[in-house]
């Protein structure tokens, strides 16, 4: 399970650098949709360094409330994996992660 949270982070960090980037040259962009789902699949850490270090999405406010919901959508979904420790074992084999 942590390498998966570790190398979402990373993808995810790198999209959002990406994305900053081909914005400077104005070429085609990543979809907003692919950033929020990224962070949405616990790569919450990435799109926050990303947005911060990169400086991108910072300014628009939709996608800024965005990714405060998703903080609020992992936070409760940790605190009940959490909970019952067998529901998350059962995760974990379904997904192969382990």
């Amino acid at each position: 399970m942590i390498r998966y949270i570790i190398i979402i982070n990373i993808v995810t960090f790198l999209v959002y650098g990406l994305d900053k980037y081909l914005a400077y040259k104005e070429k085609r962009r990543v979809s907003e949709k692919l950033l929020l789902t990224l962070a949405l699949c616990f790569g919450i850490i990435g799109a926050i360094l990303g947005m911060k270090i990169f400086r991108h999405k910072t300014k628009k406010g939709s996608f800024k409330t965005s990714i405060i919901l998703i903080i609020i959508i992992q936070i409760v979904t940790v605190y009940f994996l959490t909970l019952n420790k067998n529901v998350l074992d059962e995760i974990i084999k379904i997904v192969g992660i382990w």
